[in-house]
């Protein structure tokens, strides 16, 4: 008899708050008739400037079995959170799953560039990707390689071989769920073995913070560069030299003007 679903979640914290998550975002998306055009990533958008793009797609679900079936694989892979004896453990999960998010989707943008520039295939310029099969097949790499005795559990009904479950999740994927992303969901599986072969590593809390810092500066920004959310308090506006940005925050009366003299070298670097 398996344990307790309580006691499973205290087990699996951060997978657990990631799955609520993903559910109440799809939850809002169906109910405000939401589509893969407002949140999803293109490359399109993404020479558009909506950077911001890269963390909406990621935990955006818009089929309920594209959502069933990645979470119910992500809370099997959530057993990463408790093999701190191997290297694992709730901190790495926490550190390396940011790095996943951010990686495939830029990964993904990379091949989507290569294909139109290199094949003219402007069928990519267009494709939106949403989901967060990057960050899962990510995982599955990475388990698959620290730990290759492992299985994966899907739906309660169908247990894989770890060590061959990315590939065979890509084809199964690809079957069962049509419209998914094959390149996002390889795009996952590469940036899981740059980690699982130390190619990608250093992840620790200075690091984690800084790199979330970023993540929400540049998304903020990019968010009211593309005119996708108005924020009131926020003012961006061209200073003598026009690559650089100035900000500046308006309250009654008065307004404070901040240089922000490095971003314009991180935002094109997204792309």
């Amino acid at each position: 008899m398996g344990k307790p679903l309580f006691f499973e979640i205290w087990e699996k914290p951060a997978t657990s708050c990631i799955i609520g998550i993903c559910s109440l975002i799809w939850f809002y998306i169906q109910k405000k008739g939401i589509g893969y055009s407002h949140v999803g990533l293109s490359y399109e958008t993404a020479m558009e400037g909506h950077h911001w793009r890269i963390i909406t797609s990621a935990f955006s679900h818009i089929s309920i079995i594209h959502l069933v079936f990645n979470m119910s694989a992500l809370w099997s892979l959530g057993t990463i959170e408790q093999l701190g004896h191997i290297g694992l453990g709730v901190e790495y999960y926490l550190h390396y799953t940011m790095l996943l998010v951010v990686l495939s989707g830029l990964l993904v943008l990379g091949m989507y560039h290569f294909l139109i520039q290199k094949f003219k295939i402007e069928y990519f310029r267009r494709v939106t990707a949403v989901g967060y099969s990057c960050v899962v097949f990510g995982w599955m790499t990475i388990l698959a390689t620290k730990q290759p005795s492992s299985k994966l559990e899907l739906f309660g009904l169908l247990s894989l071989p770890i060590s061959f479950a990315p590939f065979e999740s890509l084809i199964f994927t690809s079957i069962i769920v049509p419209q998914a992303s094959f390149l996002g969901h390889l795009s996952g599986i590469i940036v899981g073995y740059s980690i699982a072969w130390g190619l990608i590593h250093g992840m620790n809390n200075y690091w984690a913070v800084s790199m979330l810092g970023w993540i929400i500066l540049i998304f903020i920004f990019s968010l009211k560069k593309s005119g996708a959310y108005n924020f009131n308090f926020l003012e961006i506006e061209s200073v003598t030299d026009p690559s650089l940005p100035s900000v500046r925050f308006l309250s009654s009366g008065t307004g404070r003007t901040l240089q922000m003299s490095t971003l314009s070298d991180v935002i094109p670097n997204i792309v």
